[in-house]
């Protein structure tokens, strides 16, 4: 019971990955003291995404999960799993559950992450799959052991792992990607070359400019139809089209959705008592922009910022240098900054197989790009966060 025996509702937080439990395990140690409840539409607790496309995938790794079942039950956290919540009401501040029930709130963190794009013109048929939950990576490890052509389609980050994950586990892969390069709207065609250059090296056909017309198969795939007219054996396709933020449980409720939650600077949403973080959540940047940033290490930044305000804290000061990183084969693909497609790219080493490139942006160093280079990566963290002039590491 809280102050004039008015019992405490708590913090309720929708979701089930990284930014949940970032957000829970913040909260105690800002030694918050209230119910702590994460509702979750996962039957498994709050694991890491990353690697399923990688180390899952290749049956190198059995258990992502984050934190044990232990750290919830010696921090007094609730963790209700197969719940997906269906609506919000943020008047009565209460939020639904598919099975009815009703969890009322102080505050409400929004955590639901994304879900992957599908292409609606694709048939019903087995073997087309789409990578988002453990479950589906560990079907797609199983499917692998027996699939021989296996094509890809989209060459992002989640495509070219997925491409050479299936690679190492023997399977013929044929990637297909409408853009000139992999990544080129991401980090540019030049990088994107590179990217393309490793695939091929070990095996794969990268088949860009192009696009999936139509698959075939009765009851299961069994070929795919290329818009030029290439046709493609498949017994498995993999959809790796990107992904969008999982707000449509969100419709009705008031809280602004653009491509994600509508943030000010600290998380607030814009009904009262309501915050979001972590890759569904679109937060005003330094120059007053909204911005949606999709990488790991961008969640547990945002806790620390988040939590405090909620409790009436003042945000500490927090300067963020943006990191992600891909692991394609032995080539750890590393991007440290904010490099854009459309920046001047310098490439400065380049031995066939790994590289390193900086971005430049109005004369400043904006962001580099590694494969398999990571000390020469993180050197140009303090230059990319005082915003030094390109010839300060090009030199």
């Amino acid at each position: 019971m809280g102050e004039n025996g008015v019992r405490r509702k708590g913090v309720v937080i929708v979701g089930g990955g990284l930014a949940a439990t970032r957000a829970a395990e913040q909260l105690r140690r800002a030694e918050y003291a209230g119910p702590v409840t994460i509702v979750s539409d996962e039957i498994h607790l709050p694991y890491d995404r990353p690697p399923l496309s990688k180390d899952v995938l290749r049956g190198e790794v059995e258990n992502v999960t984050l934190k044990p079942r232990e750290f919830y039950d010696d921090n007094n956290i609730t963790v209700l799993l197969g719940s997906a919540v269906t609506g919000v009401d943020t008047v009565a501040q209460t939020v639904t559950v598919a099975d009815g029930s009703v969890l009322d709130y102080d505050e409400l963190i929004i955590a639901t992450g994304l879900v992957p794009r599908r292409i609606p013109s694709f048939p019903d048929l087995d073997g087309i799959r789409v990578l988002r939950t453990f479950d589906e990576s560990q079907a797609m490890r199983e499917h692998a052991g027996s699939a021989r052509h296996a094509v890809v389609v989209g060459a992002g980050f989640i495509g070219c792992e997925v491409a050479a994950s299936l690679r190492g586990l023997g399977v013929d892969v044929v990637m297909v990607e409408p853009q000139p390069t992999p990544l080129a709207s991401v980090l540019g065609e030049q990088i994107g070359a590179l990217v393309a250059r490793l695939h091929r090296a070990e095996g794969v056909d990268v088949r860009t400019g192009v696009g999936v017309a139509e698959v075939l198969g009765d009851g299961h795939v069994e070929k795919v139809v290329l818009s030029d007219g290439t046709e493609l054996a498949a017994d498995m396709v993999v959809v790796g089209i990107g992904s969008r933020p999982a707000t449509d449980w969100l419709a009705d409720t008031g809280i602004a959705v653009d491509n994600g939650v509508v943030c000010d600077n600290v998380g607030r949403a814009s009904a009262p008592h309501v915050w979001a973080l972590g890759d569904v959540a679109s937060w005003q940047d330094a120059t007053g922009h909204q911005a949606r940033v999709e990488h790991w290490s961008n969640v547990a930044e945002q806790a620390r910022v988040l939590v405090p305000v909620l409790l009436g804290q003042e945000p500490p000061e927090v300067v963020v240098v943006p990191y992600f990183w891909s692991d394609q084969y032995d080539v750890k693909i590393q991007c440290l900054g904010e490099p854009e497609a459309d920046d001047i790219v310098h490439v400065v080493e380049d031995d066939g197989r790994k590289f390193l490139a900086y971005y430049e942006r109005d004369g400043v160093i904006a962001g580099v790009v590694g494969g398999g280079m990571p000390g020469k990566v993180m050197k140009a963290r303090s230059k990319i966060a005082s915003g030094a002039a390109i010839s300060t590491v090009l030199g």
